[in-house]
């Protein structure tokens, strides 16, 4: 398991680490979507982009978890 990140003296949750990738993954999957056009066929964008987050997020959760044990 993940222990407490300390960044500069802030106690953060392991799992802030796994949110981070998750989003920076995310935010680069909306650009490649928004490049090639992929939002005309989305009926609710922001939506949409919290699912992608969504599903990303536990994607790298199992991931990590069927890695670190």
């Amino acid at each position: 398991m993940l222990t407490d990140l300390d960044i500069y003296g802030v106690y953060l949750p392991g799992f802030f680490a796994i949110m981070l990738a998750a989003y920076l993954a995310s935010v680069a999957l909306r650009f490649v979507a928004g490049r090639l056009g992929l939002y005309a066929y989305v009926w609710h964008r922001a939506l949409f982009d919290l699912a992608v987050y969504v599903l990303i997020l536990g994607a790298f959760s199992a991931l990590f978890l069927r890695f670190t044990k």
